[in-house]
């Protein structure tokens, strides 16, 4: 099993940053990619930015140059630098992990999610 534990969520004004973090612990070792989705409540969870074991990354259309998603694998940790924030980035935001490395697909971890308000 694999724990997920985001922090770093919180209020802040448009125009304002915030920064996420999400630890890995447990049974890490299968895990290629993390990253970090989000949800409002009557739509479904996006995607928001995912970094593989190599630093590839990928963000959403939505918050390309304002985001920017890090990893630290000596760590288990995952990092979502989010600058220049909207009222629409406002949701619950969510760490995942997959485990692709041993394998097992549509069975990722996932935290329990941190609250992100941006008020205008």
């Amino acid at each position: 099993q694999v724990q997920l534990v985001e922090s770093g969520g919180g209020s802040v004004q448009a125009g304002g940053s915030l920064r996420l973090s999400c630890a890995a612990s447990g049974e890490t070792i299968c895990i290629s990619a993390m990253g970090w989705y989000r949800q409002v409540p009557g739509k479904e969870r996006e995607l928001v930015a995912t970094v593989t074991g190599d630093n590839i990354t990928n963000y959403a259309n939505s918050v390309k140059g304002r985001f920017r998603i890090s990893r630290d694998n000596a760590k288990n940790t995952i990092y979502l630098q989010m600058n220049s924030l909207k009222p629409e980035d406002t949701a619950v935001y969510y760490c995942n992990a997959d485990r692709e490395l041993c394998f097992i697909f549509g069975m990722d971890y996932w935290g329990k999610g941190t609250l992100v308000t941006v008020s205008s």
